[in-house]
């Protein structure tokens, strides 16, 4: 998608079946390291069954090619496992989707490949997936046939992983605008790589995450860029924390392990003051009150507080994911394409998969 799409002929299309009979989507999702599948009856999740691959930890980041070979091993046992918890058998789906893109283009071929394969041996449709656009939509996941839990539109989302670092404006399940987003870095990307000049290993998130509750958040300050409008950047706070870093093993080698817990405090609170300020601002702006987070960083506990510490002061209505939806997963693909399902748009087979892609 652009960085607006077309106009929604429906804001939010009905997804049971015509007639009673139930729309089952087997969504799956294999952008990164991540191999996932999920089933969703009507809009309600029956399962979401996730493979990680820990391989990459001792290279400090993902190998693109030891994760495809994951992939290869994973696809089919998590796809069998959801299907079996999920109790619906591979003839009864009425679509398959899958993230399309952006991702790693080795782990995307893996997932595209599968997809079409499954859906050309049963006769039924394909739904490609904008993993971006998932991310949002996870909210509108529903663990029951009663779950009213998810925003109205619009809305406004800010959407944060390792890769993104986007303020989104949603007035639609097919019609989001990005009014804001990174020049440079990601804010995860800032965290892991803050995190490994530190030496606390890969991924980054949950180990500063853990240490940032033990520390002081006020005890170092580091550098925040004036970015005109609602436009983030994260590469001079990345140069900033390096510099002081350098300068105080200059006068204590052991300063990092002395300071660890103050250091990743300090940093988080940074980073997250950075991300809240620019989407209250666009909140105030625009004058809207329904505020989502979303993506792999949406898991840290400093801006989940920040959210809620926004919701008593601004009087937002706030919406955070379970855990279990923040990072890559399948469940986020499958609620989409049940909602494309329900406006008929489905993928040719020819379609490639592509590794880059705005929102």
């Amino acid at each position: 998608m652009s960085n607006q799409t077309t106009a929604s002929h429906q804001l939010r299309p009905s997804l049971t079946g015509e007639n009673g009979g139930g729309v089952i989507i087997l969504g799956i999702e294999s952008s990164c390291d991540d191999t996932s599948a999920a089933v969703i009856r009507d809009g309600v999740l029956l399962s979401n069954v996730t493979a990680s691959q820990a391989v990459h930890e001792a290279y400090g980041g993902v190998v693109p090619e030891l994760a495809s070979r994951a992939h290869q091993q994973n696809i089919v046992p998590v796809v069998d496992q959801a299907l079996k918890r999920a109790g619906v058998t591979k003839e009864e789906l009425s679509a398959i989707a899958f993230t399309r893109g952006p991702g790693l283009m080795g782990s995307l071929l893996v997932g595209v490949s599968f997809a079409k394969g499954l859906a050309a041996s049963l006769g039924i449709p394909m739904i490609d997936v904008n993993h971006l656009q998932g991310h949002v939509l996870a909210h509108f996941i529903k663990e029951s046939a009663d779950d009213s839990s998810a925003p109205p539109f619009p809305f406004l989302c800010l959407l944060v992983s390792g890769g993104n670092s986007q303020i989104v404006l949603v007035k639609a399940y097919n019609d989001m605008q990005i009014i804001g987003q990174t020049i440079d870095d990601a804010a995860g990307e800032a965290i892991d790589k803050c995190s490994k000049v530190m030496g606390l290993g890969y991924p980054g998130g949950p180990v500063i995450d853990r240490l940032a509750r033990q520390g002081n958040p006020d005890a170092y300050h580091f550098s925040k860029p004036a970015i005109p409008g609602y436009d983030y950047s994260f590469s001079g706070l990345k140069t900033s924390f390096l510099y002081n870093l350098r300068d105080w093993l200059k006068d204590d080698p052991d300063f990092i392990e002395h300071h660890k817990e103050d250091l990743a405090a300090s940093l988080e609170k940074t980073i997250v003051d950075i991300l809240m300020n620019k989407l209250r601002r666009a909140a105030k702006d625009l004058k809207i009150k329904h505020v989502a987070v979303a993506g792999g960083v949406s898991a840290n506990t400093g801006l989940r507080e920040a959210f809620k510490d926004h919701a008593r002061r601004y009087g937002w209505t706030i919406y955070i994911p379970k855990f279990s939806y923040t990072t890559d997963n399948a469940a986020m693909i499958a609620i989409t394409g049940a909602f494309k399902y329900a406006d008929k748009d489905f993928c040719p087979m020819e379609a490639p998969a592509y590794s880059r892609v705005a929102l």
